[in-house]
């Protein structure tokens, strides 16, 4: 002790500075379930009912782009899929016709109605995809496509008074078609999905299935797999996004057996035994689209639109955008050069002014 200092006064002071210990953090208690305790109806169920009429008043967005060469039935397949007139025609070009140089982005809106659902559906056309001498990156324009709706639904977001309903624009689900040429993939179907894989998802189907035995369908569906795989390609349902073990084996089961869905598509209706079928015309018979015998059409359709619709949404918002959001906001502070960090135009600084000379 020093000299000079009262020893009552620096003890006093010493056991001011002492810290009275902490109380612990509560720790929640874990849920218990007590449905047998209930003593009458909650009513908590009827939140999915709650959901059903929001849903049916607002409706939803679901954007679906195709890519692949020309002459594959894209249009007629997605046409098929919606069972309306949602995507033009666009065979293969004329003699008229100058192929395009760059890869087109088309996109057509229409709303859908049924049972009293909206869905506002954009199907995005590539025309010009495959179609060219040198093929080489003509990836680029789609991947930029994609990306710029990223970029406008981001700067909806930061907006201050951004909207309550952000229309979206984004892709949720790229619809792939390989030539079914039976031997292997080309370069340019494993440089698109290596690239596209990223950032959209990605499903792979085989386009006029019905030229190939089931034979020659089933080898080629198993090589296609092989070669994804060997490339490290990814395509939609991907394994690392499986919530829970349910999720995980109805989703391997669609990536070992049912991928890639081998399908026909066509708009037009035929007799058969008594019943009006779509289906397409042949020396042989009537191809039916929606018999499972015939093409995989009718597993496409379920997985698209009945089983996995939502969660090709849901992994779009929160793994795609949530991918390109992060790495905007960690370039350049988070927004393009001129722009503040919640997307709005600063204003020029106002200079200081200098105290005038009395």
């Amino acid at each position: 002790m020093s000299k000079g200092l009262p020893e009552t006064r620096t003890d006093a002071a010493m056991s001011e500075l002492v810290p009275e210990p902490r109380p612990k953090p509560a720790v929640p208690m874990k849920p218990v379930s007590i449905n047998s305790n209930l003593l009458g109806y909650i009513g908590i169920d009827t939140i999915i009912e709650q959901m059903r009429k929001k849903t049916m008043k607002t409706g939803f967005d679901f954007n679906i782009m195709v890519v692949g060469q020309s002459g594959l039935g894209k249009s007629t397949l997605v046409n098929t899929l919606f069972k309306s007139q949602v995507s033009r025609k666009a065979s293969s070009w004329s003699r008229e016709e100058k192929i395009p140089k760059t890869v087109e982005i088309k996109a057509i809106g229409h709303v859908i109605e049924e049972g009293g659902v909206k869905m506002k559906l954009t199907v995005i056309d590539t025309p010009g995809f495959g179609d060219q001498i040198n093929n080489e990156n003509c990836w680029e324009p789609i991947e930029k496509y994609i990306n710029e709706q990223y970029e406008k639904f981001l700067k909806e977001e930061v907006n201050i008074a951004r909207k309550k309903r952000i229309p979206d624009t984004r892709v949720h689900c790229c619809l792939y078609f390989i030539s079914p040429t039976g031997h292997s993939l080309r370069p340019l179907d494993l440089e698109f999905m290596k690239h596209l894989s990223k950032v959209v998802n990605i499903i792979p189907v085989i386009a006029k299935a019905d030229t190939m035995t089931l034979e020659e369908k089933s080898e080629f569906k198993q090589r296609v797999r092989k070669e994804l795989e060997v490339n490290g390609i990814e395509f939609y349902p991907q394994k690392e996004f499986d919530e829970d073990l349910e999720d995980k084996t109805e989703n391997d089961k669609i990536r070992q057996e049912s991928m890639p869905f081998a399908v026909v598509g066509s708009d037009k209706e035929y007799q058969v035994n008594g019943k009006r079928v779509l289906g397409r015309k042949t020396p042989w018979g009537i191809i039916e689209v929606e018999n499972l015998n015939h093409c995989e059409f009718a597993l496409l359709r379920d997985f698209v639109i009945r089983t996995h619709l939502q969660d090709l949404k849901e992994v779009t918002h929160n793994i795609h955008y949530e991918t390109y959001r992060a790495k905007r906001l960690n370039d350049n502070g988070g927004l393009p050069p001129g722009e503040g960090l919640l997307g709005t135009v600063l204003p020029p600084v106002p200079a200081t002014p200098r105290p005038t000379a009395e």
